[in-house]
């Protein structure tokens, strides 16, 4: 078959008057909900849906805005450095560290057979996690490491301060652990159910409530088009009307089905619930993990404190 037969066949196959109608009938529900929206039809000509599905509107509407809400917020779990102010700096330092690696890595593989010295290969940069707790641990294991190889550093109060910040670093070490524990349980077991739920379960129950919208305009412009109908087209007119009260009782309770259906999921409570679980693991061991280390702490405080007032009354 030519390319000439082809386009014949495939024309052929095309539903000229079916497609003419859909067009028509976009047309015509365009222009109602325009004439609707700057106030060109009576109320009384609008089709007033039933109670129990503008109720249903309003409910999958607010669970719709919670979800939201709520997901605006705690979708920072899913970046790591949501609380990592230093982040900048570190990374201009890493940056640094990762240049000269790649640098004398290149030169390691490829001076090999020159007449140039070929460096040693050196060990890959480690990567650090970016968080608070990461950051407050690196921080206290470089001062306390500060403090120890000062010169003095074995004196009473040094290796004190040294033991306190050691202790502080391992404290955060633990809460550091647990901070990654409870982002990954909450991206596992709340964000990604969560957005399921508004991005499936209330997208398509908001598709059928457009459904509707479009099946009531068509309605209402078919009822127009009758009021307005020459007595030769008035039988056309009314069997159109008809069909489209029927589509629209038909997408109404189809509509009204799937709203009940979200509305009724019992998902969204059970993923709020691995939300606060997640977070209460984290500052419980967050608390027994620095609540252990504070005591020890304190007493180290409270010798110094000693040490320095027994040296002044002296």
């Amino acid at each position: 078959m030519d390319s000439w037969s082809k386009l014949q066949s495939s024309l052929g196959s095309i539903n000229f008057a079916q497609a003419g109608t859909k067009l028509s009938k976009g047309i015509s529900t365009s222009v109602q909900a325009t004439r609707e929206r700057l106030g060109q039809v009576a109320p009384d000509e609008i089709t007033e849906l039933p109670q129990e599905y503008k109720d249903l509107e309003a409910r999958v509407d607010a669970l719709r805005a919670a979800h939201i809400s709520l997901l605006k917020i705690a979708k920072v779990y899913e970046s790591e450095s949501y609380d990592y102010p230093t982040q900048i700096q570190e990374s201009i330092s890493e940056l640094s560290t990762s240049i000269g690696y790649n640098i004398t890595s290149f030169a390691a593989s490829n001076l090999k057979g020159t007449n140039l010295p070929v460096p040693n290969a050196p060990a890959p940069p480690q990567s650090q996690h970016k968080t608070l707790p990461h950051a407050l641990t690196r921080a206290a294991n470089s001062a306390a490491h500060a403090v120890a190889s000062a010169p003095n550093g074995g004196a009473a109060e040094a290796d004190r301060l040294g033991k306190a910040l050691a202790l502080y670093g391992s404290g955060w070490e633990k809460v550091a652990a647990a901070r990654l524990d409870q982002d990954a349980a909450i991206k596992e077991n709340f964000l990604h159910p969560w957005q399921t739920t508004l991005n499936a379960s209330i997208a398509v129950a908001m598709k059928a409530r457009q459904a509707v919208r479009v099946s009531r305009l068509e309605l209402d412009s078919a009822k127009q088009s009758l009021k307005n109908a020459s007595p030769a087209k008035q039988e056309q007119a009314r069997l159109e009307v008809e069909n489209a009260e029927d589509d629209l009782v038909q997408k109404t309770e189809v509509a009204i089905t799937l709203m009940k259906t979200v509305l009724e999921n019992p998902e969204p409570i059970k993923n709020l619930n691995e939300l606060i679980k997640a977070q209460l693991m984290y500052f419980s061991i967050a608390a027994e993990a620095l609540s252990g280390v504070q005591g020890e702490i304190e007493e180290l405080s409270v010798a110094a404190e000693g040490e320095y007032r027994k040296s002044r009354d002296h």
